[in-house]
């Protein structure tokens, strides 16, 4: 039985990121769409990538890596999840090195969502509309939509964030929208911010649909008390009547020793345990499947994490067959 086999009797999508680049791998296109029922470009729908050019210019965007990626959701049955609209980073250098006043960026960013949106709009079920808008401490990170120099509504605290929500919906009405972070897993500042921003969304009918918790973990996560404040978190989330999302689960190591990729499975195992006990847990997305393709060597020089459920050869690893026995358990 394969992952998606198992996930979709817990009635539960389970997801990886895709590398437009990789889709010439027959090995990386195999075990995709073999494994997985749900694919969210990992880089191709990021502003800088997908609209690398000023709206002035002929051809502004290109769509060529994203539309590679949906088209290969779909036609192996897999819901083609949406990242990003609005992040403080890989953002095209003609918006951050240019010279704009709120008034210009505003459109800049209103048009950037409408195009994107509508071009998807029926075959992304699902979008990650602000991307990782606070800092540890429960603050509003300072960005070029914020206020360097905003869009006007810096004075306003998370207003940025609401404006780029209901851009979304106006739209692609169907689509489900998501606020998506990091270091939000347990009870802290941040996602303590996070909470009450999403809980202020819901009381003044701000089209919020969910929440993307990203989950890059270590083996420090393997405690009790940390796996038990992921769980409330994760309930208390769930009980703002919203889905809940794990949106780019790696479990990164200092080794692949026998130990160290026993722990792994063991924090997999846990978290999707925890996910399957809350209901509004709608989908665990891992940020890539095979260490052949990861994001970590290249953020952190030096380290290869070892952080996925396959190895690079494509060989699965402890993690995996955990992660199997877990939706398989009645």
């Amino acid at each position: 039985m394969t992952l998606r086999d198992a996930a979709a009797k817990r009635g539960l999508l389970i997801g990886t990121c895709i590398s437009a680049a990789a889709l010439t791998e027959p090995d990386y296109v195999e075990v995709a769409g073999r494994e997985f029922n749900q694919a969210e470009p990992e880089n191709e729908m990021k502003f800088g990538v997908i609209h690398p050019r000023r709206d002035t210019n002929p051809n502004p965007y290109d769509f060529s890596g994203a539309d590679a990626i949906v088209e290969f959701a779909l036609q192996h049955n897999m819901k083609a999840r949406g990242h990003c609209f609005v992040w403080h980073s890989q953002v095209g250098d003609w918006v951050t090195s240019t010279s704009h006043t709120p008034d210009e960026l505003s459109k800049v960013l209103d048009s950037h969502i409408q195009t994107v949106a509508s071009r998807y709009a029926g075959k992304v079920y699902a979008w990650d509309v602000v991307n990782e808008a606070f800092e540890e401490d429960g603050s509003l990170r300072h960005t070029v939509w914020y206020d360097e120099p905003g869009i006007g509504l810096a004075e306003n605290g998370t207003a940025y964030i609401e404006q780029s929500f209901r851009w979304a919906r106006q739209y692609d009405p169907s689509t489900a929208l998501y606020y998506n972070d990091y270091s939000c897993d347990t009870i802290n500042p941040k996602s303590d911010a996070v909470y009450e921003m999403v809980k202020d969304f819901k009381t003044r009918n701000v089209p919020i649909d969910g929440v993307g918790f990203q989950m890059h973990l270590h083996l420090d996560s393997n405690n009790p008390a940390t796996l038990e404040s992921i769980k409330q978190n994760l309930q208390r989330f769930a009980d703002l009547d919203i889905d809940v999302q794990i949106t780019e689960m790696d479990v990164a190591l200092e080794s692949p020793d026998e130990d160290s990729l026993a722990q792994q499975a063991e924090i997999y195992r846990a978290i999707f345990e925890i996910c399957l006990g809350i209901p509004r847990v709608t989908a665990i997305q891992t940020w890539g499947f095979t260490d052949k393709h990861s994001w970590i060597p290249g953020f952190t020089k030096g380290q290869k994490g070892w952080a996925l459920l396959l190895d690079e050869h494509y060989a699965v690893k402890p993690a995996y067959t955990r992660i199997l026995e877990t939706l398989q358990a009645s």
